[in-house]
């Protein structure tokens, strides 16, 4: 069902916006870093005649992201990132109360969904702000004609990033793009932080199943793996790690955690975490091994992480057995069950990571955009990182809005760092 207003929209119900707003201003609370940046947006109004677009999960923190643009100038349209990540009140909220193009539905097919891509991009922006890449991908293979008007593009996940690095190096990417993921203040808080609690939130919201005592399985040991596994193990879960990179097994073993291959935590473990961003990291083998009532999720990017069209040829019967949860029996007689359809667990099943985490992760989604435009026509086109002062600007923007003073380097402790005749 789609809504018809003034502004241009599709999205469930606008009759949800009332709720939707109360849901914005209680996330806004615990964002004071990117409450400071709309502030001064609201002054300086960098994006003045700027059109942004942006696909990015429809929630109440991508919101306040969204109002910070348009405090600044920008004129925005929103897309989901992905199908079941939708908050379908808050959509309402931002085209209703806020005058924001939203094209969203928490269970869009995907003909709705890349129907959404192309509308985003119709919206003729200048800067796209990307959540795995759909947007810019889109643009690349089937709009070449709009690059010309592209000052440039952010994204915001691992799995982004992978692919902006592959456009490079095929020479596909003709124009600035700010790595937002690989921000100290994005990634070591954002993954580690959010990702644990909001996937072990979604799993525990849909299941609700006690983890202590169980074999928890964490495939991949990034820094959202860290942050599952870390949490898994603090509600008693016994943590198994699997790993392709040698420095990172081994930084999960020094960490307390199992590590093993895939083969043989498959036949052990009683809940598995998928946060690779690869494809079928758990595959038909696998499957055939697990035991009743094994469960699995998905909290990398895209949900072929899981090899769901092999598990159901596998299959003699699926069915739903509470929602968000299908549950395929195979041949053996055991049952697999099977998290949000192989999407994102913490924001189909739950509600994304934590306000006060985005914080940071959308202050610097808002810095980088400003980095781009202040740097249109000089920025090389590839991939960029945000400057490291910008990362140290948010981190003690959040530091003082926690109450939390740091010390200070004295004149001599940074002339003795510059220098090298000192010695001991």
């Amino acid at each position: 069902m789609s809504n018809k207003t003034a502004t241009k929209s599709e999205i469930k119900d606008l009759s949800l916006a009332a709720q939707g707003k109360q849901r914005i201003e209680w996330a806004e609370s615990d964002m004071p870093v990117l409450r400071l940046i709309k502030e001064r947006f609201s002054r300086e109004k960098p994006f003045q005649g700027l059109k942004i677009s942006a696909c990015a999960h429809v929630t109440t923190e991508t919101a306040n992201l969204a109002l910070t643009l348009k405090a600044g100038g920008a004129d925005c349209t929103v897309i989901a990132s992905n199908p079941l990540s939708t908050q379908d009140d808050v959509a309402a909220a931002l085209v209703k109360e806020h005058g924001i193009s939203v094209y969203a539905i928490k269970g869009e097919d995907i003909p709705t969904y890349h129907r959404h891509i192309n509308v985003a991009l119709d919206h003729k922006p200048h800067v796209i702000i990307d959540d795995g890449c759909d947007l810019v991908a889109t643009l690349i293979q089937e709009r070449q004609h709009q690059i010309k008007d592209i000052v440039g593009t952010t994204e915001e996940t691992t799995t982004g990033i992978n692919r902006l690095k592959a456009m490079e190096r095929d020479g596909q990417l003709k124009f600035p793009a700010v790595a937002v993921n690989n921000a100290q203040t994005k990634h070591l808080f954002d993954n580690r932080y959010g990702t644990g609690q909001s996937t072990l939130d979604g799993i525990i919201r849909a299941t609700n199943r006690l983890l202590a005592g169980r074999n928890v399985v964490v495939l991949g040991y990034g820094w959202c793996g860290k942050g599952c596994a870390m949490r898994a193990r603090g509600h008693g879960a016994n943590v198994i790690v699997t790993e392709v990179d040698p420095v990172r097994a081994i930084e999960a073993v020094m960490d307390g955690f199992r590590v093993m291959p895939i083969m043989e935590a498959a036949s052990v473990g009683d809940v598995f975490i998928t946060v690779t961003g690869n494809r079928h990291v758990i595959d038909s083998q696998h499957f055939a091994l697990m035991k009743d009532g094994a469960i699995i999720c998905n909290s990398g990017h895209f949900d072929l992480e899981l090899n769901l069209v092999a598990l159901e040829k596998q299959a003699k019967s699926k069915r739903q057995t509470r929602p968000f949860i299908e549950e395929y029996t195979l041949g053996s007689g055991n049952r697999i069950y099977v998290l949000a359809e192989g999407r994102l667990v913490n924001l189909s099943c739950a509600e994304g990571h934590p306000a006060s985490v985005m914080d940071m992760s959308f202050a610097n989604q808002a810095l980088s955009v400003v980095y781009l435009v202040k740097h249109k026509g000089t920025l090389a086109p590839g991939l960029h990182i945000l400057p490291e002062s910008v990362d140290q600007e948010i981190a003690t923007l959040k530091l003082h809005s926690m109450g939390i003073n740091i010390d200070v380097l004295t004149k001599e402790m940074v002339d003795y760092l510059a220098s090298w005749k000192g010695g001991t």
